[in-house]
């Protein structure tokens, strides 16, 4: 596979992330990690039925230890970023853990055959304030809180680390993603009985929106972005997501839920800037 269609084929993770929005609103009033664990299940079934073409062996193949990592990375970021916003629910702490492209790009310079130039760092920056100014412009429920603000920190690493250090298991198959989601679904379930009340998906809206969850944003996603990073440009990739925030915000505007403003064209050119920058690789 080629580093273009590699990179490609990640770019598509951000444009079904684009859509997470709208379908967690869907998908309401489903606390986060009950939701969490239907959605990673639906997901993990969907990457058996895909994994059986070559044989449900080939999970045999893979170490307990990648397991583990992509475990950690999957649940390990749900469950600071949920936790996150149950302490503090404000734009602070979405923006912090909206650090995580910027991570990308800057933990990508320690890769073995990539560097990282300036034009990467001004990229991401600038695509991070497009960012910025969507998340700011949605505001909060309440003031961040110390603790809320570090768990924040904590999510945006931990995806940058799974993210960057998948590059470095470049030789396991990205059918080892299907256990990652479905050892998620299992961690999630005496998460959600241990902190949240029971509330199941209302009417066909809400079952629908569960569906779509799993079968993009919550499922295909996570092994399309395991392609992109392990031999796509990690860095555009890292930059390009900043398109995420943006393409979500324009989803709830095509549905109505969000109505259109000039914050949302000022981030458009910011975030699209960022990336051209970060495209241009050296001076």
């Amino acid at each position: 596979m080629t580093r273009q269609r590699a990179t490609a084929i990640g770019f598509t993770a951000i444009l079904m992330w684009a859509l997470l929005a709208l379908l967690t609103i869907g998908s309401a009033p489903v606390p986060p990690f009950l939701l969490n664990a239907l959605c990673f299940g639906i997901g993990g079934v969907i990457g058996l039925i895909w994994t059986a073409r070559k044989g449900l062996g080939v999970l045999r193949t893979v170490s307990w230890k990648v397991y583990a990592f992509g475990t950690a990375g999957l649940f390990g970021y749900h469950f600071l970023y949920f936790t996150a916003f149950r302490l503090a629910p404000s734009a602070e702490t979405g923006l912090i853990a909206y650090l995580w492209p910027l991570f990308i790009v800057l933990l990508s310079g320690l890769l073995p055959g990539e560097r990282l130039t300036a034009w990467h760092v001004l990229g991401a920056l600038v695509a991070f304030a497009g960012a910025a100014l969507i998340v700011l412009a949605r505001g909060g429920e309440s003031a961040a809180s110390v603790p809320g603000l570090i768990l924040a920190f904590g999510c945006a690493l931990t995806w940058a680390a799974y993210s960057v250090l998948s590059r470095r298991l470049g030789e396991v198959p990205t059918e080892s993603v299907t256990v990652f989601c479905l050892a998620t679904a299992a961690l999630s379930v005496p998460a959600h009985l241990l902190l949240e009340q029971t509330v199941w998906p209302v009417g066909a809206v809400g079952w629908v929106s569960v569906l779509a969850l799993g079968i993009g944003p919550v499922g295909a996603a996570f092994f399309t972005w395991d392609v992109g990073m392990k031999k796509g440009d990690i860095q555009l990739l890292g930059v390009a997501s900043y398109a995420a925030p943006l393409l979500s915000t324009l989803a709830l505007v095509v549905a109505g839920i969000t109505p259109a403003t000039w914050t949302i064209g000022l981030a458009a050119i910011l975030i699209a800037g960022g990336a051209a920058l970060a495209a241009r690789r050296a001076p």
